[in-house]
């Protein structure tokens, strides 16, 4: 089975406008609401690849209960953890003649959310593959996709890292499958 983990999930509010004028309102010429994270999208595509996979990681919300509910009218199987505080973040992305992206922060993610996925991803088998993928939330240490590889070293588990800085240079002395960097 491939797992997929999205620790930092969001909801990807696209806009498209002629000119974004600040100060001023400016009015959309189209809009697009998508799940988002790297773990998602990855799921997405090995669905229309025809791949299975389980989406893991953390919602919040009724952000948090609308990006589940895609996912599942998309034919995903998902096994977010649903963590009681805050609401799972949403992303504006404005298209004018420039790009302009606000990024939301996403909820707390307590210790004991950690050992719910940490128990999910224990009953990972030898020969799974285990995708880490995208951004963490900024109260979690850059060393967790590494802490993920040294609990699981043992397993003889595939895992695929696509990440930025800290978490991805973190991870390479442990060899992961392959590695998919960032700019």
């Amino acid at each position: 089975m491939i797992y997929t983990v999205t620790l930092n999930p969001s909801i990807d509010y696209v806009i498209k406008l002629d000119n974004l004028k600040n100060g001023e309102v400016n009015r959309t010429k189209e809009e697009y609401v998508y799940p988002g994270g790297k773990g998602i999208n990855v799921s997405l595509i090995l669905k229309e690849l025809g791949y299975e996979s389980r989406a893991l990681g953390f919602v919040s919300g009724f952000t948090g209960n609308y990006i589940k509910d895609v996912l599942k009218d998309k034919g995903l199987n998902e096994d977010f953890i649903n963590i009681e505080n805050g609401f799972t973040r949403i992303n504006v992305k404005v298209k004018s003649s420039e790009e302009t992206e606000i990024n939301g922060q996403g909820p707390n993610i307590s210790e004991k959310d950690l050992n719910k996925l940490y128990e999910k991803l224990d009953t990972l088998m030898e020969n799974d593959v285990l995708v880490l993928a995208g951004s963490i939330p900024n109260t979690l240490d850059s060393s967790f996709y590494e802490n993920i590889m040294k609990r699981l070293e043992n397993k003889n588990i595939k895992i695929v890292v696509d990440a930025t800085k800290n978490l991805l240079i973190n991870v390479l002395k442990h060899k992961p499958f392959l590695i998919k960097p960032n700019n």
